[in-house]
């Protein structure tokens, strides 16, 4: 077996997690045909709404002929992770924070949606990051009150389904109520998933499906992390007039849901890479979920018994991870698994890894150029030292953005235009 460039082999295994779920692969097939004499409206939302807009406007235009009077539509995309598109519009908002940009946007997408007939085909593309770019908050809750519990809930080390339940219990878009603005329209929707299982009740809050989720399960993820509420979601989550349309509901009788991207088809992806260049593989999973060092710890052990084997071995994961926040530092999932992971394997030769956010970012200031993770190998710890840096000081303060970027270790792809989650890479031989 000739010698491999390992550092160059776990990037291309995460380009090839990327490539599976963009856009310009996976979106067209399952673009429907135009309405008879009616409007084709396409609304978008998340990371990848920039890009699924650029495909799909692209589509219509070319191959069904649709000019301006007949093909309308709206994107909301993280900032920076917009696109050119020449008849339809994509604006900005924040992420993971939502903001007034946000709200402006949302309001203009909420009003469009409510001018859909039964003539008209509306086609929502979803991705992950939609729940904050389209914020509309419900009742009297304010911009400020609702950043405030968006906060809170990031901090908390709540999983994203228990984060994204009270955001539907808080929102007039989120939890199937977008369907009711729509209506009498029919509505498809097509998403890219970025959260484990591929439950659309959660990918972005599900503004198109029926929500299984109730107004008490939001109140028990509230006390469980102890989230203080304002007054005014309080009302809300108190309020049963304020429930979610659920399953059965008739206003989803012209609804249709189908993914077209999943996180399982990335890291199959990068596996085929792995095996490719030699390696075996073992796929731990792609809707992994828990908290990001902890995660590490189990991880590391499997690398550890298997270099003690002599195995020459890949370990992929997807999923999601999460960070319960309490110190002051930067950094997201991917960056904390992978500094928890060094420290773990304490420079065990013969073992490198990755971990990366396929959406170009991982966690951060919401900024497009935040990185997506991090890279180790045997050499990390040893060149902390030689930089007078103390891991675990980092990882107590959650700063693994402060330490990798000592090292030059960060993952920084930039925006990718999709995101089906983490992928993790650990090469053992």
């Amino acid at each position: 077996m000739p010698d491999i460039d390992r550092p160059l082999l776990l990037h291309r295994m995460f380009e090839a997690a990327v490539r599976a779920a963009h856009p310009d692969f996976c979106l067209v097939p399952h673009l429907p045909l135009p309405p008879e004499g009616g409007r084709m409206m396409i609304l978008a939302a998340g990371k990848a709404a920039g890009s699924m807009m650029r495909v799909a406007e692209k589509h219509y235009r070319e191959t069904h002929g649709l000019g301006p009077d007949r093909l309308v539509g709206l994107g909301v995309a993280r900032i920076g992770y917009g696109a050119e598109t020449p008849t339809l519009k994509v604006l900005e908002a924040g992420h993971p924070v939502p903001d007034a940009a946000g709200i402006a946007a949302t309001r203009q997408v909420m009003e469009l949606a409510s001018t859909a007939t039964a003539k008209d085909q509306v086609l929502v593309l979803l991705s992950g990051g939609g729940s904050a770019n389209w914020i509309a908050p419900a009742g009297a809750l304010t911009l400020a009150e609702k950043q405030g519990i968006t906060r809170a809930l990031l901090k908390s080390g709540a999983t994203i389904s228990e984060i994204n339940t009270v955001r539907k219990h808080l929102s007039a878009i989120k939890g199937g109520r977008l369907v009711r603005l729509a209506s009498p329209a029919p509505v498809l929707t097509l998403a890219i998933s970025d959260v484990p299982h591929d439950d659309p009740s959660i990918i972005a809050s599900g503004p198109t499906v029926p929500d299984p989720s109730t107004l008490g399960d939001a109140r028990a993820i509230v006390e469980k992390y102890r989230i203080e509420l304002p007054g005014s979601a309080c009302a809300l989550l108190n309020d049963p007039a304020n429930e979610t349309p659920k399953p059965g509901d008739p206003v989803f009788s012209k609804s249709e849901f189908r993914l077209v991207a999943r996180p399982a088809q990335s890291v199959e992806a990068a596996a085929e890479i792995a095996r490719h260049t030699g390696y075996k593989v073992q796929n731990l999973g792609a809707d992994l979920e828990g908290e990001a060092r902890h995660v590490a710890a189990l991880h590391a052990k499997l690398a550890r018994d298997a270099a003690k084997s002599g195995q020459r071995l890949v370990l992929l994961s997807g999923g999601e991870l999460t960070v319960t926040v309490k110190g002051q530092g930067r950094g997201g999932p991917n960056q904390e698994y992978a500094l928890a992971l060094a420290l773990e394997l304490g420079g065990h030769p013969g073992i490198i890894a990755l971990a990366g956010d396929t959406d170009g970012t991982d966690g951060g200031g919401g900024n497009a150029d935040d990185p997506a993770g991090a890279l180790i190998d045997e050499t990390t710890l040893e060149r902390a030292a030689a930089l007078g840096l103390n891991p675990a000081a980092f990882l107590a303060n959650n700063d693994a953005t402060g330490f990798f970027g000592h090292l030059g270790d960060l993952l920084t792809p930039g925006p990718t235009g999709t995101n089906v989650n983490d992928l993790r890479a650990i090469i053992i031989g």
